[in-house]
């Protein structure tokens, strides 16, 4: 399942075993806490580190929030093509088909990115694949503000697509891997709360730059994310898998702080990476074995349903969608629509720590079905009513609260939660190759929905939101039968709990 052998590791006498060799990354980007400390054992070098940056506390937290810039990368190429068809049309003389074809081509990159994410993070490192991902993000964006004709703009499109795809993986799984388990929902959280604050960049600063200017804005996340990828750890349970002890010791004693015990946690991932490593292929056959198919059942289910409940065709439509239920300023209603699920979704970032990831989907999912009804039942009451009376005006307004509390219902449970739970419950020996499925599938079904939303839309506003509503229900049924809570549970013991 990988291409990395995982049964090595230090002998009997201590010593790197040429297994052990074999499993060295790729690619160091280093980190400020090895910089002061060449040579020397781990509290040598642990004692340096403290010494030199004394007066800093590198905790988990910063870590989240410099990897952040990558879902904001991430949301700011979701948010692009939204305020920007009519000047990018017009300037270059591109068909509506043309432009259509512009906007899903980050979906195909990102399919792409998926496929690959999974070993390029298992071969290079959770840092390493972010540095590798921000690179074509940059290519992109300059190719889009240079464009003079098409070409340059799918070339450019296509390579933030695969940017994005990477990122898509790499940083939840990143996350997870260096939280404290009581934490560990709220630094998730932050990478959907990311994604967010990038399509609210994208639509507000839209509105006001040229969208060459804008597309040069785009590098701004992912040039400051590459420096910054110095100045933080790898993930320690990643270097332990990888069989270097000592970076993995020293990255958690960072991660945890210098005067934490940090030895029970040492033990607990040695243990989990030492059974991992007892078997070094995954047949197609031990797929149907309860460790494996129920986290990975739950784990693309989630990403799954979390599309197909319409939410990016009813994002990349929503200008449309409010124009047809008779919002004059449609483009102030988007933009607003934009800052209220990055309010909702900072709310979940407080939330899923206390209240509970299975909780939460419950709340959201449940939601998500009743406002989608609303919605429905208003289009078609529209629909069968004059145009300009007091009941019209009644439904628009009913139509448009709906949606409201419908994105802040996604916001709740289902925006963030499933690449938080997918994060946390793929067994370690097949993260890489699960985790890749898991992000395909879910960039998949984001591009269908996507495709299929205009024409679902144009063949009834009214049966469109009660499809999707169906779904969420279907959502909801999923979540109650399947989805384990993982609150205030290690990695491993939510390993161990699926044998």
């Amino acid at each position: 399942m990988s291409f990395r052998d995982e049964s090595g590791g230090e002998d009997s006498g201590g010593r790197t075993s040429p297994a052990s060799d074999l499993r060295k990354p790729f690619l160091h980007t280093g980190s400020w806490y090895r910089m002061s400390a060449a040579g020397g054992g781990v509290m040598d070098r642990l004692e340096s580190s403290a010494y030199a940056l004394r007066d800093s506390s590198v905790s988990a937290v910063l870590c989240t929030l410099i990897v952040a810039l990558g879902p904001i990368q991430f949301g700011f190429t979701c948010g692009y093509s939204s305020p920007t068809q009519d000047t990018i049309i017009a300037d270059l003389g591109l068909s509506l088909s043309e432009f259509s074809i512009f906007g899903s081509l980050s979906n195909v990159g990102a399919m792409v990115g998926a496929i690959a994410s999974g070993q390029i993070a298992e071969y290079i490192g959770r840092k390493g694949s972010l540095m590798i991902a921000a690179i074509p993000n940059i290519i992109g964006w300059l190719a889009i503000s240079f464009a003079n004709d098409s070409s340059f703009l799918f070339m450019g499109r296509l390579l933030e697509g695969f940017g994005v795809g990477v990122i898509s993986y790499v940083v939840p799984v990143y996350i997870a891997e260096i939280a404290p388990q009581n934490m560990r929902g709220a630094l998730g959280a932050i990478n959907q709360l990311s994604v967010t604050i990038g399509i609210l960049l994208a639509y507000t600063l839209g509105m006001f730059v040229p969208w060459r200017i804008l597309a040069v804005l785009g590098i701004l996340p992912c040039s400051i994310l590459i420096p910054g990828l110095f100045f933080i750890p790898e993930s320690p349970r990643w270097l332990a898998k990888m069989g270097k002890m000592e970076d993995f010791e020293s990255s958690l004693q960072v991660l945890r702080g210098f005067e934490t015990d940090i030895s029970a946690e040492v033990n607990e991932i040695k243990r989990s990476v030492h059974s991992s490593r007892r078997r070094t292929t995954i047949q197609f056959a031990d797929i149907k074995q309860k460790r494996y198919s129920v986290p990975l059942m739950v784990g693309i289910g989630l990403l799954v349903l979390q599309q197909l409940s319409g939410v990016n065709g009813i994002f990349f439509y929503a200008a449309s969608i409010f124009k047809a239920a008779g919002i004059e300023n449609f483009n102030l209603a988007t933009c607003g629509l934009g800052a209220v699920q990055v309010v909702a979704t900072g709310v979940t970032t407080w939330l899923t720590d206390k209240a509970g990831r299975r909780l939460l989907l419950i709340i959201s999912t449940t939601g998500m079905t009743i406002t989608l009804l609303i919605v429905s039942v208003s289009f078609f009451v529209k629909d069968n009513i004059t145009e300009g009376s007091h009941l019209y005006s009644v439904m628009s307004m009913l139509s448009l609260a709906g949606l409201v509390a419908f994105v802040v219902a996604f916001s709740l449970g289902l925006g963030a939660i499933p690449w938080i739970i997918m994060s946390e419950i793929l067994p370690v020996n097949i993260k890489s190759l699960a985790g890749s499925v898991a992000t395909l599938a879910n960039w998949m079904t984001a591009w269908l929905v996507t495709m299929t939303a205009s024409l679902m839309l144009s063949w009834s506003n009214g049966g469109t939101f009660a499809i999707y509503a169906a779904v969420c229900m279907g959502s909801l049924l999923f979540v109650c039968l399947w989805v384990p809570e993982t609150k205030g549970r290690t990695l491993e013991e939510i390993a161990f709990s699926f044998r």
